[in-house]
């Protein structure tokens, strides 16, 4: 039987982009959409490249009258905002894939720190299950509430699992992250600083020492190590449209030193569909992930500092956003978790 879902903030460029997968999606039936912005409007009047789904018409965000034919929402509001309406579509009986970071921290008084407003669901925090299905796919399984990961935190945090597992390999006090992402992943809002002027033939740094990612990551990758990390993340704007390109630099522990980190890598994802390690002397590039709900890994050992180095890459608008929404969807009803998102990559 079709999974029938709704799509709150349709008109996003994430809404937008789950529109695109699910509608090739064999098994799903699209129910409603919503935009604040764009209600009474056809989804092919807002994204022309959707022109086959003109029959989806954008609802007010507070008409519910469609929730009764679906199984599954997919919140791609902001942040703020889905936190007021996830509880609604809860009491209701429906599934929640979340897309905001409303739902990634644990602890309410974090959430506050770093976005500076109070939690209005923290009776959920617990129950949000952090939907990155390479490390937590068994609890997805049986969870009605999925806070789908940050872009960033997918890149980094699949680059460094396999270091982080079984107490660790790395040393943990010298995690360097460096990461760049295209523009789409500071959302459609109109703003001066994602004009083509601003952004064209240059290439800068942007709340170094603060990002909102910064406490998702280090929430994750404590778990993963069992205690306490404080990392070094430093994110830039790429002049591209789509794309993230995480640089991780680590220590390996004294002894480690020189150990086999291409099949450590190939080991711990070998039943993971969608992350590619790539082969030696290969490295990622986030022009052969566009599109595509895949993860290109690569990691390098300096054997003259003995540092290592881990490269990831991933289409912050497909396995940053939506297409990993679809696939914790996927698991979440018991299908195959690559149902509707295999399409190789877009290049050139």
């Amino acid at each position: 039987m079709a999974i029938t879902v709704g799509i709150q903030g349709a008109s996003g460029y994430t809404g937008a982009e789950l529109i695109r997968l699910l509608s090739a999606h064999p098994q799903v039936e699209i129910g409603f959409v919503t935009s604040e912005r764009y209600a009474g409007q056809a989804m092919d009047r807002i994204f022309p490249h959707l022109s086959l789904r003109q029959d989806l018409v954008c609802r007010p965000l507070e008409d519910e009258s469609g929730f009764a034919s679906c199984q599954v929402v997919f919140c791609a509001l902001p942040h703020e905002t889905s936190m007021k309406v996830v509880p609604k579509l809860l009491r209701q009986g429906l599934k929640v894939v979340d897309l905001s970071a409303d739902f990634r921290l644990r602890d309410p008084e974090v959430y506050r720190e770093w976005y500076k407003v109070t939690h209005e669901a923290p009776e959920l925090l617990p129950e949000a299950v952090y939907g990155l299905p390479e490390i937590y796919r068994d609890r997805i399984k049986g969870a009605r509430l999925i806070a789908n990961p940050g872009c960033y935190p997918t890149s980094v945090i699949l680059a460094l699992a396999p270091l982080l597992m079984d107490g660790g390999v790395i040393d943990t006090g010298s995690i360097v992250i460096d990461s760049k992402s295209g523009v789409s992943g500071a959302g459609r809002a109109p703003a001066e600083n994602k004009l083509f002027a601003e952004l064209a033939e240059g290439f800068r740094p942007y709340s170094t020492g603060f990002h909102r990612h910064t406490p998702e990551m280090e929430q994750i990758i404590s778990d993963l190590l069992g205690r306490e990390v404080r990392i070094r993340f430093a994110p830039h704007l790429l002049p591209q449209t789509r794309g993230i390109l995480s640089t991780c630099h680590v220590r390996p522990l004294a002894g480690r030193e020189g150990s086999d980190w291409q099949g450590r890598f190939e080991h711990f994802y070998r039943d993971a569909h969608f992350v590619r390690v790539m082969k030696p002397g290969m490295l990622p590039a986030t022009n052969h992930v566009r599109a595509s709900n895949y993860v290109h890994v690569a990691v390098v050992e300096d054997r003259r500092t003995g540092w290592l180095t881990i490269l990831s890459t991933i289409d912050n608008l497909v396995k940053g956003a939506a297409g990993q929404a679809v696939q914790n969807m996927n698991i979440m009803f018991g299908l195959d978790e690559k149902m509707g998102l295999t399409q190789l990559p877009v290049f050139p």
